[in-house]
C-alpha cells in the first residue's frame, strides 16, 4: 500500500553549480547597478543642505537668519543641468544686516554659487 523505498540524496553535478553561481552573480550586479541608478536620482533634503550651509556661516560668526525652498527648481548653465535649491543666510557684519543667498545641487547638497545681496 505505502511505497517504503528508500529515499536517495541527489548529487549535483558541476554544471550544475556552475548555473547556480552564475545565476548569483548576475542577481549580484544587477542589484547593484539598480541601487546605483536609484541613489543617483534621488533628492536630498533641503532641511538638511539648509542645516549644512548654517553650520559652515556659524564658522564665521552668528547669523541672523536663514531660508530655503522647499520646492527643486530645474537649472542650467552651459551644459550642466540639474536640479537646485533656492535659499539665503543672514547675519550681521560689522554692525550692519548682510544678506547672503546661494543656489544649491538638490543630488549631492554642494553650493552651486553664492552670492552676496
Amino acid at each position: 500500500m505505502f511505497n517504503t523505498k528508500k529515499m536517495t540524496q541527489k548529487s549535483y553535478s558541476g554544471e550544475d553549480w556552475a548555473y547556480l553561481s552564475g545565476a548569483a552573480v548576475l542577481a549580484f550586479i544587477l542589484g547593484m547597478l539598480t541601487f546605483s541608478f536609484y541613489k543617483k536620482k534621488k533628492t536630498l533634503n533641503a532641511d538638511g543642505i539648509l542645516k549644512s550651509i548654517k553650520k559652515e556661516f556659524l564658522k564665521e560668526g552668528p547669523i541672523d537668519g536663514s531660508w530655503i525652498e522647499l520646492t527643486k527648481v530645474p537649472w542650467k548653465k552651459f551644459t550642466y543641468e540639474t536640479d537646485v535649491y533656492y535659499g539665503g543666510v543672514s547675519r550681521y557684519e560689522e554692525n550692519s544686516l548682510v544678506q547672503y543667498e546661494f543656489i544649491a545641487d538638490a543630488y549631492t547638497g554642494s553650493i552651486i554659487d553664492l552670492y552676496r545681496v
